[in-house]
C-alpha cells in the first residue's frame, strides 16, 4: 500500500517477526544501552485528527499545545537513566538505554507511540523491521485511556509497563492487564478520599463530570459506590466527549449553571479540561467549588491569573510529592544547542533558555508525576539488577534457573518487578499482587499567590495505610473557602426531613416534629423519654406536667362545698338534738335520724379524700370510706322506711309489726346491712387493693396521678350494693307514699332516694368518660350532690317546721288528726 511502512516487532518469546502498518512517527529522545526501556509521555495535549477513509493514505497526526510539564517528566526519565548508568553499585558493567515518544495525550496517538517504541526508527524517522535493541519495559502512560491501549499492545509480548500517572481502578484486573504496574495509587483510594472529603464538608449535593474513557467511568462508579450509606447525593453526571465538542460542553455548563449543586467533582485528564475550562470562562460561570482528581489538580496550565476567578479554591488529591536532588540543574541544561536534532526543542529561536520560554518546565519545588517517573525507572533498574545478580541454582524459574544476562526476556523482568522492594529519596517502593503501590495523596487547595497566579497549597493528606476513619487529615483553617452545596437546607431544630417523592434523599421538605418528639440538626425526630414531653418548639424534652385533683380552683371549690355540707349536717344534728323532745323529732325516730345525720357528715367529709396527690393510704381509703359511709347512710334510711311502714301498718286491726322493729332490731338492720359492705371492702383490700398510678396513656403530654381501683369487679360491686340498698329503699318508700297524715316521711324518702339514684346513674357515664384528674372530681361531685340531696329532702322540711313553724310541731298535726 502506498504511503505506508511496515514496522517489525519481535515476539519476546518466539522471536517471530510481526509487521504492523504504521504512519511515519517522529521519536523524542533515543539513547542506546545494553538494555532498552521505553518511555511514552504526553508532550503535547491537543491533536488534529485527519479525515480517515479507505481511498487515500492517512496524513500524519499533528500534535499541538506543547506541555512543558510532560517534557519535564521525560527529562526526569533521562536523568534517572543517567544516574543509574553512573552508579557503580546498581547494574555494574551494564547500561540502560531508552526510547521516548510523544502520545499527544490521546489513545490513538498513544497507540502509534507504543508501536514506534516497540520497533525503533532509523535516522530519517522511518520504521525498521530489524536491528532494534530488545525492549524490556515501558515507562508510561499518563492518561488511563492511553495506558489501556498501550498495555493491550504490550500484552502479547509480556512486556511490563509501569505507569507514572494512570490511576484507573480497572488496571487491578490482572486477567486483562497482567503486565501493568504503577507508582501512583489506585483510583479506588482516590474516590474513597473524595467521598470522605465531601462528607467532611457536608457537601451533600454534588455534580460529577468525567471524561469519555475508562478512567472517568471507573472513577465515577467507585465514587458512587463509596457514597452509598452517606448523606451525599449526586445531582447530575455529565461526560466531556473524548473528541472535544463545544456544543456538548455548553450543554454541560448549562446543567451546572442551573443546578443547586455548588460542588463539582471532575475525573478528567488535563488535555480534556483545557478546552472545557476555556469555554467555561467565556460563559462567566462562577461560584463553583471544583473537586479535582489527581489527573489535573496540579496542572500548571491552569495557574495563570485569569483562571483564578473561576478555579480559585479548587481542592483535590494530588500525587505525593518527592525530592530529586539533581533535577533542577539537569532541566536547566536543556536547550536547542545541546540537542539540535531533537524535534521537540526547536520551539524557540535557540537564543533564549527554556526557563524564559516555559517556567512551568523548571518548576521543581514539589515534583509529583516527575517523582513517580523517577521511581518507575529505578524500579526497573533494581528489578534488572536483582535479575542479573541471580545465583544459578537459586533462581525463580524452571529448575531454579536464572535468566541469561545476554538474553533477558521481558516476562522474566516482570517476575522481578513483582518482587522488587527498595528505598529512594526516603520512600519505599514496592508493588502488591495487583501491581499497585502505596496509597498516599496530598490534599491540594488552589489559592491566589502574591503575583495573582494560582498556587497549589498543601492543606492535608490522605494515607490509605491508616485505619478506617483516620486516613483523612485536613487543616481546615488553611482552606481558602468552603461553600454550601445542598439540595435542601438542613432542617431547623424541631423539624424533620420529609423526602420528596421521586427525588433523591438529599432533596426534602422540613415539617414540624410530632408532639412528644424533638429534633436537632443532627438527628431526625426522636421520642422523648417516658416522663418527658416536647416543648412548644419541639427542640427539647421537658418534664411532663403532673396533674391530679389538687387544691386549685376546682379542688378548693369541692373542699368548700364538702365542708359546708358537713357543717350544715352538723347544724341539723344540733337542731334535732336541741329539739329532741319535740313531736317531729320523736315521730321521725330520733335515733335513726342521728345515725343518718352522722353518716351524712361522713359522706360529706369522705369527698375530701379525693382531693390531693394520691398516696397508698388515700387510694385505699377513698373508695372504701365512701362505700361504707354511704352504705351506712342508706341503711339508716332503709331502717327508717321500714319503721314508717310498720308504724302505719300497726294501726290496722290484727297488725302488730312494730314489735319486730324495735330499737334493737333497727340497730341490727343498720349494722348487718353495713357489715355486708364492710366485708366486700375487706375482700377488695385483701385481694386487689387500690393503689396510686401514673397514667400517661390518656394524655401523653401529661402524667395524671390517679388511684387505680385494683379490681374493677370489686369497685362495681360496692357501687352495686349501694344501688341495691337504694332501690330497695325507694320501692318501700314508694309503697308508703300515700299513707295518711301530714307526716309525709315516705314521700321525702322517695324523693331523696330518687335524687340519689339519678345522681349515681349520671355518674357512671361521666366517670367513664371524664379525662384525667376530672375523674376524681366527678366522683367527688357525685358524693356531694347525693349527700346534699339526702340532707335536704329528708331534713329540710323538718327543720322548717322546727324553726319556722313551731305551731305545727305537734303529734296531732303530724298524724293529720288536728281539729279544724
Amino acid at each position: 500500500m502506498e504511503g505506508t511502512a511496515h514496522t517489525k516487532i519481535s515476539d519476546a518469546q518466539s522471536g517471530e517477526a510481526v509487521c504492523i502498518l504504521q504512519n511515519s512517527f517522529q521519536p523524542g529522545f533515543v539513547a542506546e544501552g545494553d538494555y532498552i526501556i521505553g518511555g511514552i509521555f504526553p508532550l503535547h495535549y491537543n491533536q488534529e485528527m485527519p479525515d480517515l477513509n479507505c481511498t487515500y493514505k492517512p496524513p500524519p497526526v499533528k500534535c499541538n499545545g506543547f506541555d512543558p510539564r510532560a517534557f519535564r517528566w521525560a527529562q526526569t526519565m533521562r536523568l534517572a537513566v543517567e544516574e543509574i548508568n553512573e552508579n557503580p553499585e546498581l547494574l555494574p558493567n551494564h547500561t540502560l538505554g531508552y526510547k521516548i515518544f510523544d502520545s499527544c495525550a490521546y489513545p490513538l496517538t498513544g497507540q502509534r507511540a507504543a508501536i514506534a517504541v516497540l520497533n525503533g526508527m532509523n535516522e530519517d524517522g522511518a520504521p525498521m523491521c530489524s536491528g532494534a535493541s530488545p525492549l524490556l519495559a515501558i515507562i508510561g502512560e499518563s492518561g488511563s485511556a492511553q495506558s489501556i491501549v498501550v498495555s493491550r499492545i504490550l500484552q502479547p509480548f509480556r512486556i511490563p509497563m509501569i505507569s507514572y500517572f494512570s490511576s484507573c481502578a480497572c488496571f487491578t484486573d490482572r486477567i486483562q492487564y497482567p503486565t501493568f504496574f504503577r507508582v501512583i495509587p489506585n483510583d479506588d483510594y482516590q474516590v474513597k478520599a473524595i467521598a470522605q472529603l465531601l462528607v467532611r464538608f457536608n457537601w451533600n449535593w454534588v455534580g460529577v463530570v468525567r471524561g469519555d474513557h475508562e478512567y472517568g467511568r471507573f472513577a465515577v462508579q467507585g465514587l458512587l459506590r463509596e457514597l452509598q450509606g452517606t448523606k451525599v447525593c449526586v445531582a447530575y453526571q455529565e461526560m466531556i466527549p473524548l473528541l472535544y465538542n463545544q456544543q456538548r460542553a455548553l450543554e454541560i455548563m448549562q446543567v451546572m449553571r442551573n443546578s443547586l449543586a455548588r460542588v463539582v467533582v471532575v475525573f478528567s485528564a488535563e488535555g480534556e479540561m483545557t478546552p472545557f475550562l476555556r469555554d467555561y470562562m467565556t460563559q462567566n460561570i462562577t461560584g463553583i467549588q471544583w473537586v479535582a482528581s489527581e489527573a489535573w489538580v496540579t496542572a500548571s496550565v491552569f495557574t495563570r491569573k485569569e483562571y483564578y476567578p473561576y478555579l480559585g479554591g479548587t481542592i483535590g488529591f494530588g500525587i505525593r510529592t518527592g525530592y530529586i536532588s539533581r533535577l533542577s540543574k539537569y532541566l536547566e541544561s536543556v536547550n536547542p544547542q545541546r540537542y539540535p536534532n531533537n524535534p521537540l526543542l526547536p520551539l524557540c529561536s535557540g537564543q533564549e533558555s527554556v526557563l524564559e520560554q516555559h517556567s512551568a518546565y523548571l518548576n521543581t519545588s514539589s515534583p509529583r508525576v516527575a517523582y513517580n517517573t523517577y521511581k518507575a525507572v529505578y524500579a526497573i533498574a533494581h528489578s534488572l539488577h536483582n535479575l542479573l545478580t541471580c545465583q544459578p541454582g537459586n533462581g525463580p524459574f524452571e529448575k531454579k534457573s536464572c535468566a541469561q544476562s545476554d538474553n533477558v526476556l521481558p516476562w522474566q523482568l516482570q517476575y522481578y518487578l513483582q518482587e522488587v522492594k527498595f528505598i529512594t529519596a526516603g520512600d519505599e517502593v514496592n508493588f502488591d499482587l495487583k501491581g499497585d503501590s502505596v496509597p498516599y495523596y496530598d490534599i491540594i487547595n488552589w489559592q491566589r499567590g502574591t503575583s495573582g497566579n494560582i498556587e497549589f497549597v498543601s492543606v492535608g493528606l490522605f494515607d490509605g495505610t491508616k485505619p478506617a476513619g483516620e486516613e483523612l487529615v485536613i487543616q481546615e483553617d488553611m482552606i481558602m473557602w468552603v461553600p454550601v452545596s445542598v439540595c435542601s437546607a438542613s432542617c431547623l431544630p424541631g423539624f424533620r426531613k420529609a423526602v420528596r417523592h421521586g427525588e433523591p434523599v438529599c432533596c426534602f421538605d422540613c415539617v414540624p416534629c410530632d408532639s412528644g418528639k424533638i429534633s436537632n440538626q443532627i438527628i431526625d425526630c426522636t421520642f422523648c423519654p417516658e416522663d418527658f414531653w416536647s416543648n412548644k418548639d419541639r427542640t427539647i424534652c421537658i418534664p411532663k406536667k403532673v396533674e391530679f385533683l389538687a387544691y386549685d380552683s376546682l379542688g378548693i371549690a369541692l373542699t368548700v362545698i364538702s365542708v359546708v355540707g358537713a357543717c350544715l349536717t352538723i347544724a341539723v344534728f344540733a337542731v334535732f338534738f336541741y329539739h329532741r323532745k319535740t313531736a317531729i323529732v320523736r315521730v321521725n325516730n330520733s335515733e335513726l335520724s342521728f345515725f343518718t345525720l352522722f353518716a351524712l357528715t361522713l359522706c360529706f367529709l369522705c369527698s375530701l379524700v379525693f382531693i390531693g396527690e394520691p398516696t397508698f393510704w388515700s387510694c385505699m381509703l377513698r373508695h372504701t370510706a365512701f362505700s361504707i359511709t354511704f352504705s351506712l347512710c342508706i341503711s339508716c334510711i332503709l331502717g327508717k322506711t321500714l319503721v314508717v311502714l310498720a308504724a302505719f301498718s300497726a294501726t290496722r286491726p290484727g297488725k302488730n309489726i312494730m314489735k319486730w322493729l324495735g330499737p334493737k332490731q333497727q340497730r341490727a338492720i343498720i349494722f348487718s346491712c353495713t357489715m355486708v359492705q364492710v366485708v366486700i371492702c375487706a375482700a377488695w383490700l385483701i385481694h386487689a387493693r387500690p393503689y396510686p398510678t401514673r397514667n400517661t396513656k390518656y394524655e401523653r403530654s401529661k402524667i395524671i396521678l390517679e388511684c387505680s381501683v385494683g379490681s374493677s369487679l370489686a369497685f362495681w360491686c360496692v357501687l352495686g350494693y349501694i344501688g341495691l340498698q337504694a332501690c330497695l329503699c325507694f320501692v318501700l318508700a314508694f309503697l308508703a307514699r300515700k299513707l295518711p297524715g301530714n307526716f309525709n316521711e315516705a314521700k321525702f324518702i322517695t324523693f331523696s332516694i330518687l335524687i340519689f339514684c339519678a345522681v349515681w346513674l349520671a355518674f357512671i357515664p361521666a366517670y367513664i368518660s371524664s379525662p384525667g384528674n376530672y375523674t376524681d372530681a366527678v366522683e367527688s361531685f357525685a358524693i356531694l350532690a347525693s349527700s346534699f340531696g339526702l340532707l335536704f329532702c329528708l331534713f329540710a322540711p323538718k327543720c322548717y317546721i322546727i324553726l319556722l313553724k313551731p305551731e305545727k310541731n305537734t303529734k296531732q298535726h303530724l298524724m293529720g288528726k288536728e281539729k279544724k
